[in-house]
C-alpha cells in the first residue's frame, strides 16, 4: 500500500474514532493529538487542533517528519499556515494549487471556511469524487469526522508529501 493511500485509511479511521474536545460535557480527549507540541495544554487547544489532526494522523501512518520543520517560518504544524510555508519552501513537498485535482492522503488547506481569514482549517483527502472531496477533519465544532466539501468553494491549496517522505532526524 502506497503511503498515501495508508494516510487516507489512517484519517478516515481517526476521523471515526471522534477525538473531541470539551463538548457536550465530555472531558477532552485531545491529548495524544496535542502532544507532540511542546508547551500545548488541552484548554488551549480547544477548538484549534485541525492542524495537529493532521500531524498526528500523518506519523499514525507511517510519515516521519518534526513538528517543525525548518521551513515553517511563523509556527508549528499544529497551525495550518506552517503547512503551507513547508510545502512551499521544502523542495521535497509538493504545493498544489486549488486549481489542481488532488490524490487521496494529499492534505488540503481551506480559507474562510469557519473563519472569514485565510488558512483557516485543513484535512485529509480520503476521496475525489466528480464535483467534491471526502475529507478526515479536526475540529468539526470540537470534534473529528467525515465531510463532503466541493471541490470548487474554499480551497486554499493541497500539501502533496511525496511517497517514502522522510525528514530526516527525529519526529
Amino acid at each position: 500500500m502506497s503511503n498515501k493511500a495508508k494516510l487516507a485509511e489512517t484519517a478516515r479511521a481517526e476521523a471515526q474514532r471522534t477525538w473531541h474536545g470539551a463538548v457536550v460535557g465530555l472531558k477532552s480527549n485531545l491529548q495524544p493529538i496535542i502532544e507532540p507540541f511542546p508547551g500545548w495544554r488541552k484548554k488551549e487547544a480547544e477548538s484549534l487542533w485541525c492542524a495537529a489532526f493532521v500531524y498526528y494522523c500523518c506519523i499514525a501512518a507511517g510519515y516521519r517528519f518534526p513538528v517543525r520543520p525548518k521551513e515553517c517560518a511563523s509556527c508549528n504544524l499544529a497551525g495550518c499556515v506552517a503547512w503551507e510555508e513547508w510545502a512551499k519552501k521544502d523542495p521535497r513537498i509538493g504545493w498544489l494549487p486549488s486549481s489542481c485535482l488532488p490524490q487521496p492522503g494529499d492534505i488540503v488547506i481551506f480559507d474562510r471556511v469557519f473563519e472569514n481569514k485565510p488558512h483557516d482549517h485543513m484535512g485529509i483527502v480520503i476521496e475525489v469524487r466528480e464535483n467534491s472531496l471526502l475529507t478526515a477533519e479536526g475540529n468539526l465544532g470540537n470534534v473529528s469526522g467525515l465531510v463532503e466539501r466541493p471541490r470548487d468553494k474554499h480551497i486554499r491549496g493541497y500539501v502533496s508529501l511525496p511517497e517514502g517522505f522522510d525528514y530526516g532526524g527525529e519526529p
